[in-house]
């Protein structure tokens, strides 16, 4: 057989040559405009450096095109001289070339590298100290996109920021603090920092429980605080935070009964930190609270840690922790507590009572995910949106 002849393109028309020749008068201005903006940028005087940095954000938000927009203003040279405008004493210099960077920065992973390369997290740092709301939010901001490439996480967990960002989540408004909360959790998953309690301190305890009082216990935001809490568990004054915290057991309690797989994860784990820490001293503070009937669920349900996690603090919990957990069933675990409850006269009676409610419990909890799920599945996840 012969080859076969490829079928022709299609013969161009008025239309077809007028579109393409559009097209390629858009590129040349679009091209131009980058150029130009660099080059007002770089070269001119204060006042057209923060024009230049204005328009350039501008030009990104509205570009069709943003991802590319983005990579030949970075090819033109802009983001050295914007991060210079970082250090600038002109605030409104700062915040422009800020705005900039961080429209810059969104859905770009080498630019968002190469402004951190470029020094831009010593002055971001600075920024973040302001008795200025507005600018400091952008800042938290900006560091957040930053801190969601991997390459920049040791660089910004080293700078500095986490006691201004603990500070933001006490002040900041609602995004500021939700800003922060991801800040801090991107940063405590740095494989350099192996240390991750180094990067918060006790001060952070109490507003991150204040937090998880208002958001949904099911929410990705509530499985980044309980994740910053179990890390704060792991020393002697994050624990005791966490008791001092009006509400802070009783909070991660919570977590256990209505929380995500991972959300109850970290928060089984923050509870068996605090009791395996001083068990005599800790044990009744979580007992009051109601643990029992969650963590009974989550030696069932809940993730392979998280199961582990349950038993090994259901066996601190009992009145006779000296035996091991593998020879105490949920069942034998159930009686034990049916007996602190109401005494051996009745225990059976609470036993069943206790399993009851349990299997209950699960299946309202079961409905809720699946619901939750369903409404997961309709949302696509967002990066954060430029500014």
């Amino acid at each position: 057989m012969g080859r076969e002849e490829e079928t022709p393109p299609p013969p161009a028309t008025p239309m077809t040559v007028a579109s393409s020749a559009t097209k390629d008068q858009e590129e040349v201005a679009w091209n131009h405009l980058v150029v130009e903006l660099s080059e007002k940028l770089i070269a001119g005087d204060l006042q057209a450096k923060i024009e230049a940095a204005r328009d350039i954000r501008k030009v990104v938000r509205k570009s069709s095109g943003s991802g590319r927009t983005r990579s030949k203003f970075a090819a033109a040279g802009v983001i050295p001289p914007l991060v210079s405008m970082l250090r600038c004493p002109n605030l409104d210099a700062r915040q422009a070339s800020l705005l900039a960077l961080l429209n810059l920065a969104v859905r770009n992973e080498r630019n968002k590298i190469n402004i951190v390369t470029a020094g831009a997290v010593p002055p971001l740092v600075e920024l973040l100290k302001l008795q200025n709301n507005g600018v400091s939010e952008l800042a938290t901001a900006a560091i957040l996109t930053l801190s969601a490439a991997a390459p920049n996480k040791s660089a910004i967990a080293s700078s500095g920021a986490a006691p201004f960002l603990v500070q933001i989540l006490s002040s900041g408004s609602v995004q500021g603090k939700v800003d922060a909360v991801t800040v801090l959790h991107n940063l405590s998953t740095c494989n350099e920092n192996s240390n991750s309690v180094r990067i918060l301190n006790a001060k952070a305890v109490s507003p991150l429980i204040n937090l998880l009082k208002e958001c949904k216990k099911y929410s990705k935001f509530a499985e980044k605080a309980t994740a910053l809490l179990e890390i704060l568990s792991k020393s002697e004054e994050g624990r005791v935070a966490i008791i001092d915290t009006d509400g802070g057991i009783l909070t991660l309690v919570e977590i256990v009964e209505d929380g995500s797989l991972l959300s109850t994860q970290h928060a089984v784990g923050a509870l068996l930190s605090v009791c395996e820490s001083c068990r005599e001293k800790y044990r009744e503070h979580i007992l009051k609270e109601g643990a029992i009937p969650g963590l009974l669920r989550l030696t069932v349900e809940g993730t392979n840690i998280a199961r582990e996690r349950a038993r090994s603090l259901l066996d601190l919990l009992r009145d006779t922790p000296q035996e091991k957990k593998s020879a105490a069933p949920s069942e034998k675990i159930v009686y034990d507590i049916a007996i602190r409850v109401n005494g051996t006269d009745n225990v059976a009676d609470t036993a069943k009572r206790l399993l009851e409610d349990m299997v209950q419990r699960s299946m309202e909890l079961s409905m809720n995910s699946i619901q939750h799920s369903h409404r997961a599945a309709s949302r696509a996840p967002a990066e954060v949106q430029s500014a």
